[in-house]
């Protein structure tokens, strides 16, 4: 007899079958994209509330991983916009690509794609058999909403058109590609949801300011990828410190550690800070993401690139 998966809450997402028979709990788990201590506590939670069922006298799991079958999505999202998400989702898929990777970026922010302007290009996607062709920019592929739609043109979209949107987008051509990085909206919205029962990402990367306010928000979006099963891949600190181009002071506008604190309290990792940076926001507006050249900045993308990758892999 089957044991019924509703006793198993959230975690009866990943449940491939379960049996009794003659007292013994046999369970085939899909433990894809989860890393050892995340199996490891998934199969203690499982092992717990089969042992509870009346009948059982002992409980056996078998973890399986299917081999993924085309490019690893890492989500990268906030609590609340004007963090800096997506100028850190492009920088880390440049920085991605100069790691050795194939790399693309999927602009999700369908509201307010800016991926176009922070990568610097007007090219329009080509469709082929209905499907979308991304734009190869800075050594990395592109798929924008904002590739489609003429400048300042506003999309009052309600969410079953916005979902649709984001199906065509991740649906593209993306053979060859190793590695996508999907900038999403702030928020826990329908592209959140959308984005995760379609195409489940591999990780989950959350951008927040130092200040109480973000990470607050940062919390929900943390909140969201858990009960969903996405394995959050860690905080990044953005907009921490700012170091005065005349005197060489660095002040602290917007507070410091506070996402570092909050990945502690959380039990998450935190993958590194980004300073508030005049020239970073210069170049982005005008096309020239940092990460492609050289410098400070470039560094600390690429170490940012680094521990995500390590993190993706654990």
């Amino acid at each position: 007899m089957s044991i019924d998966p509703t006793l198993f809450g959230a975690d009866a997402a990943r449940l491939r079958s379960s049996r009794l028979t003659d007292g013994v709990a046999v369970l085939i788990v899909d433990a894809s994209g989860l890393g050892e201590a995340e199996r490891e506590a998934l199969e203690a939670r499982l092992r717990a509330l089969a042992s509870a069922q009346p009948g059982v006298t002992e409980v056996r799991v078998a973890m399986t991983a299917s081999k993924p079958t085309g490019p690893r999505l890492i989500a990268v999202g906030s609590g609340k916009g004007g963090v800096g998400k997506s100028t850190v989702s492009a920088n880390l898929a440049i920085a991605l690509s100069r790691l050795g990777h194939k790399v693309g970026i999927i602009d999700a922010d369908i509201y307010g794609p800016s991926q176009p302007t922070l990568l610097g290009t007007s090219e329009r996607p080509e469709a082929q058999d209905k499907q979308l062709i991304p734009v190869e920019v800075q050594g990395i592929k592109l798929l924008s909403v904002g590739q489609l739609v003429s400048p300042g043109h506003a999309l009052a979209w309600r969410g079953p058109m916005a979902s649709g949107a984001l199906t065509q987008l991740v649906e593209g051509d993306w053979s060859g590609t190793e590695l996508i990085v999907v900038d999403l909206p702030p928020g826990t919205g329908d592209v959140q949801l959308s984005l995760i029962q379609k195409a489940r990402p591999a990780g989950a990367v959350v951008v927040s300011t130092p200040q109480d306010l973000s990470l607050i928000d940062a919390r929900r979006a943390i909140d969201l990828f858990g009960k969903t099963s996405v394995p959050v891949l860690g905080i990044i600190e953005n907009m921490a410190g700012y170091q005065c181009p005349h005197c060489g002071e660095t002040s602290d506008p917007f507070g410091s550690g506070g996402a570092e604190a909050a990945a502690a309290e959380m039990g998450v990792p935190f993958l590194g800070r980004l300073p508030l940076s005049a020239s970073l926001r210069a170049d982005s507006d005008a096309g020239r993401p940092p990460a492609a050249g050289d410098g400070p900045a470039a560094a600390a993308f690429r170490d940012l690139a680094e521990a995500v990758l390590a993190r993706l892999d654990a």
